[in-house]
């Protein structure tokens, strides 16, 4: 029912050639499937869906209590919305990076990536993480690239290792994660322009650059990011901090007013809403709404 017009391959594919032209890829977050769709319409290159903000939004905290099925679900909604190419955030694999792979990629989801962590994980931001081996996450890249069947869905390994045991020793990770099959690499809390510029410098593979906000990385101009030699940029959380402060906000004064009157300019008009869910294509559908136009919904 949805009007979208390309199938998981071909968004898979086209999410290889934009990796291949050296134009760095912006990919914000998404909560939820509407936040795709304006993703694509303002023109962003794909969707990002963060493991934390299906966690957030669970209202669980990023510690690996969601499951296979909570992500995998939300992001199939997500992906199936969308002409866009959408990479999804699986923490440490759910135990079985087998059946992980194999599902994400039946589920239309262009790429993958998979973080160091044990699997009581937390966020990529917070101090006092502990990682597994390196031969641990070598093998785990390895099951989820040998489970995968096309080969244009891409598996990204995530290093936390940065702030746990050095730039050098995350690097030497990612050099083995990159021998073991992954295409493209996550540093996680990189610091600033020094840190993206050493990586760039020691990884023979596409770079993927995390613009998260409140955290421990410099935020940088997406520009910036391709100067350096970046490929991807995420903005993982940034669409549901906006809602959230917005939602809060706006219950906040209800509350106390008693009323919607001080807050409706800050709100989606109707007719806003029904352009984003394209209500009037639907017309073609049914002959009950045949004759809906958003005029008048203002």
């Amino acid at each position: 029912m949805h009007f979208v017009e390309k199938d998981p391959g071909q968004k898979r594919l086209d999410f290889v050639n934009k990796l291949k032209s050296k134009k760095i890829i912006r990919a914000p977050g998404a909560y939820n499937p509407l936040t795709a769709k304006l993703i694509q319409e303002i023109g962003y290159d794909a969707v990002y869906v963060s493991g934390g903000v299906m966690a957030n939004d669970l209202g669980f905290p990023d510690i690996g209590l969601t499951t296979i099925e909570d992500v995998s679900t939300r992001s199939y909604l997500i992906s199936r919305v969308t002409d866009l190419p959408t990479i999804v955030d699986i923490d440490t694999g759910f135990k079985s990076c087998k059946e992980t792979v194999e599902t994400f990629e039946e589920f239309g989801l262009a790429a993958v990536h998979l973080e160091d962590q044990i699997e009581r994980k937390r966020c990529g931001h917070l101090d006092n993480k502990e990682l597994i081996t390196k031969d641990e996450m070598v093998k785990k890249i390895k099951d989820c690239v040998s489970a995968r069947k096309d080969e244009n869905f891409k598996i990204i390994a995530r290093s936390d290792a940065k702030s746990v045991e050095g730039i050098d020793k995350m690097i030497d990770r990612c050099k083995a994660y990159i021998d073991a099959g992954a295409e493209i690499i996550f540093p996680e809390a990189l610091a600033d322009e020094k840190d993206f510029e050493k990586v760039r410098k020691e990884l023979s593979s596409y770079l993927l650059a995390n613009m998260t906000e409140f955290g421990k990385t410099k935020l940088l101009n997406f520009k910036e990011l391709e100067n350096l030699g970046y490929n991807i940029v995420i903005y993982p959380v940034t669409t549901q901090r906006l809602a959230m402060k917005n939602v809060e906000d706006g219950l906040r004064d209800i509350y106390s007013s008693g009323h919607q009157n001080n807050v409706i300019s800050k709100m989606q008009t109707r007719k806003r809403l029904y352009e984003l869910v394209e209500y009037e294509k639907y017309n073609s559908l049914d002959e009950k709404i045949f004759n809906f136009s958003t005029k008048g919904h203002e």
